[in-house]
């Protein structure tokens, strides 16, 4: 795939993001939390290969994987001027509000799930 066909497939995974987070259609909160975290961890997947989609797909899962885990570690950093972003819609879909161990495992299903749908490609 080219660099466009990931930001484009990044873009589809941001909209059933935001969609599964913001829309209601019925479904169980903690499904609404995960799916959402999962789609996280698709879309920085996505983001990676298009920044280097000529990378080996081993190394941009990786990439994908630190990736993720350095910014659910990030939640354990506080100062003011986080803490301020992190109330916005913005900063609470960039950064998130609080360190979960969860989440990691939710963006690495995401990532896993992305790597293996565009291997077959």
């Amino acid at each position: 795939m080219t660099r466009w066909n990931h930001l484009a497939c990044a873009g589809l995974v941001v909209m059933l993001g935001l969609g599964v987070r913001f829309v209601d259609i019925g479904l169980p909160a903690p499904v609404v939390k995960y799916a959402g975290s999962i789609l996280w961890g698709a879309m920085v997947w996505l983001l990676v290969s298009a920044v280097a989609p000529t990378a080996a797909p081993g190394m941009r899962l990786l990439v994908a994987l630190a990736i993720a885990v350095a910014v659910e570690c990030f939640r354990l950093y506080q100062t003011p001027e986080v803490d301020a972003f992190r109330r916005t819609l913005a900063g609470q879909l960039l950064l998130g509000r609080v360190f979960a161990l969860p989440n990691i495992a939710a963006y690495a299903a995401g990532i896993i799930v992305a790597w293996l749908l565009m291997r077959r490609r």
